[in-house]
């Protein structure tokens, strides 16, 4: 077949579909434009899912008559400028766009109206574009004294081929508010609000610019949970800083859409981030389910590569291994600072289901009246209860003929021996082996270690036990409020830790294969594994290259005892390859620890004494993470007193 060149509407096209590949991705386009030209509030319109109207209106320093026309041409853009050597530098890129392609884009496959104002000039100009046909540069109206109002209807009318495969309205819809969210949350500073078919969908007043107006416009995003259950992350390495908010272990999600990676202000999506958060979360959550984060990465625009994807949509950066490095240590460090710290949310869902079982519509007693002035109160189900009782058809028994009534299974009364608030020996025996001191625990007042001073132990993080609960919970009481600790799920995470200690500490201790097992890879696999060798070592894993594609395992961890080498193997190369580190071999490791401290540990059903009880609440306080267990489930819920005394109509 002959060579043949393609006319300029159809090249136009081409390369459209490439920019603008649905309304959301124009509609990013457009925004990214509005935020270079330094506004400070946007608003986005869209009918029809985006196809049928856009609307973008910004107060940013607008465009001239003489630069409307230009603006429309492709690859002319006012983001690139060439240095004193003449030379057009793509490493350092300052703005959210510098392709030029965006309105030319559109431009081509829909119709395109432009009206703009120049800052401090007077008149506004518009322009408008029919499917790349360009009218000519009129006089227009415009409300704002400087800015832009760019229009876009029918999108890919021009490319029907196009216009088959964009989904229903409201998918399209869904995508456009997603957008828009993560724009909001790049540019705290920028005021958005979107409207959907007429109907406000977003509102976001521009924020104090900062960690507290980032985590205020987070927290109108992702919703106020975020907030109450977020970690500020703030960490430098080698020129590279991370920062931004993480959820608590026990605030996850079922799926990883509430994941979000910023770069030099630019929303971006990558699987770095994804990698990077399960290996951090990967001591706290089970596998299926996923942490929530906003991540910002500040680096040299000379360290990453914003130019591999038409969309801009994705990154490189010089040095993956530095920035994946940063966000596992950053994010571990701070989820060690939480200490035993748990989401509020456990509490709320408490609380909630108590109302949700306990409230009846108003009117059921009227407020002063029966039931003591609590509008709320709901009676027992039982015609035959205290109704009954009260007229006369009904014999209360005797509590001694209540059954279960006398069978508490572990209490504290004030002022018993029960009181010693060190570390009971059976307690240390099921969760520490033979050692001689308990960790240091601050206490409070000051003192940070040695056996406890006088004061009243509610003051306690935790509280003092007051009761054990179906031989499974402890109940504690604080200053303000009562805790409910799962003793089997916190005593795991407590021998969890120290398993974890000791096997960095110590090392992991191997076992020699009495047959060496070959291994067989792609050759580009073997390399990456044997290149990571030591590594691998260091977690019980000996192996040696055997020839082009192929490895010879020696040993394996102890820990694992009869296991399938070339299995672990393979899921190792396979993690190297999507994430740089060998997270199969540390998961399974971490797996055997969690099972083996589930078996190690108390035991729901276990009967514990006052000192056993308190001796756990003190370990979790000194323990980092001791606020979930292994799977990434709370260990204990806190429901404060203000919250109880709204339960009971006292508030």
């Amino acid at each position: 077949m002959p060579i043949r060149r393609l006319p300029p509407e159809t090249v136009n096209r081409i390369a459209a579909g490439e920019v603008v590949e649905r309304p959301a991705s124009a509609i990013k386009e457009l925004v990214d434009n509005a935020i270079d030209a330094g506004a400070t509030r946007i608003e986005v319109e869209a009918h029809g899912g985006g196809l049928t109207r856009i609307l973008v209106a910004d107060d940013g320093c607008g465009l001239s008559a003489e630069e409307l026309p230009v603006a429309i041409e492709r690859h002319a853009t006012s983001k690139l400028a060439p240095d004193a050597d003449g030379l057009w530098d793509l490493l350092r890129i300052h703005t959210m766009g510098f392709r030029g392609e965006a309105l030319p884009s559109i431009g081509s496959v829909a119709r395109l109206s432009i009206a703009s104002r120049a800052k401090g000039q007077g008149d506004a100009w518009s322009i408008l574009v029919e499917g790349g046909s360009v009218g000519d540069v009129a006089p227009a109206a415009f409300a704002g004294d400087h800015g832009a109002r760019i229009e876009v209807r029918d999108l890919f009318y021009a490319t029907p081929a196009r216009l088959k495969f964009m989904k229903s309205e409201r998918a399209e819809a869904l995508a456009i508010t997603e957008e828009i969210k993560r724009q909001a949350m790049a540019n705290e500073s920028v005021g958005f609000s979107l409207d959907i078919d007429g109907r406000r969908v977003i509102r976001l007043p521009p924020e104090h610019p900062g960690p507290q107006g980032r985590l205020a416009r987070l927290s109108a995003v992702l919703g106020r949970d975020f907030q109450d259950n977020a970690i500020e992350i703030d960490q430098t390495r080698d020129g590279v800083r991370l920062t931004g908010f993480a959820g608590l272990p026990t605030y996850n999600r079922g799926n990883a859409a509430h994941q979000y990676l910023f770069v030099n202000g630019r929303p971006v999506r990558d699987r770095l981030l994804q990698g990077a958060l399960r290996a951090a979360y990967a001591d706290f959550l089970a596998r299926d389910r996923h942490p929530t984060a906003a991540l910002y990465i500040s680096l040299d625009t000379a360290e990453v590569d914003v130019n591999v994807h038409p969309a801009k949509a994705e990154v490189r950066f010089r040095d993956p291994a530095l920035v994946r490095g940063l966000i596992v240590g950053a994010l571990r460090h701070a989820l060690a600072g939480a200490g035993h710290r748990a989401s509020t949310t456990t509490a709320a869902s408490a609380l909630d289901a108590i109302r949700a079982q306990t409230m009846v519509p108003p009117g059921s007693f009227p407020a002063g009246g029966q039931g003591g002035g609590y509008s709320h109160y709901r009676p027992g189900p039982s015609a035959a209860g205290f109704s009954a009782w009260q007229d006369g058809g009904w014999t209360r028994p005797s509590p001694q003929v209540l059954p279960g009534l006398s069978d508490v299974s572990a209490r504290v009364e004030p002022g018993s021996s029960d009181g010693d608030y060190g570390v009971a020996e059976a307690v240390r025996e099921a969760a520490f082996g033979e050692y001689d001191a308990p960790p240091t625990i601050a206490y409070p007042g000051g003192f940070s270690e040695g056996p406890a001073p006088v004061f009243d132990p509610v003051d306690f993080p935790l509280g003092a036990a007051r009761a054990q609960v179906h031989e499974t919970y402890i109940v504690a009481q604080t200053r303000d409020g009562v805790v409910i600790v799962d003793q089997h799920a916190a005593h795991e995470r407590l021998v969890y830790e120290r398993m974890k200690g000791e096997m960095a500490a110590g090392g992991v201790a191997r076992q020699a294969l009495l047959l060496p097992e070959v291994v067989e890879l792609d050759p580009a696999e073997a390399e990456r594994v044997v290149a990571r060798s030591e590594e691998l070592a260091a977690l019980g894993l000996v192996l040696e290259s055997f020839g082009p594609g192929a490895v010879l395992v020696r040993e394996t961890p102890a820990l694992l005892g009869k296991t399938d080498a070339a299995g672990l193997v393979r899921d190792i190369a396979d993690d190297l390859a999507e994430n740089g580190q060998a997270l199969a071999l540390k998961e399974r490791l971490e797996e055997v620890c969690s099972t083996m401290a589930c078996h190690g540990s108390v035991r729901a059903g276990r009967r514990l004494n006052g000192a056993e009880m308190n001796a756990l609440l003190r370990e979790m306080e000194a323990t980092p993470h001791s606020g979930q267990c292994n799977h990434g489930r709370p260990t204990y819920v806190e429901l404060k007193l203000a919250d109880i005394e709204r339960l009971f109509g006292r508030r």
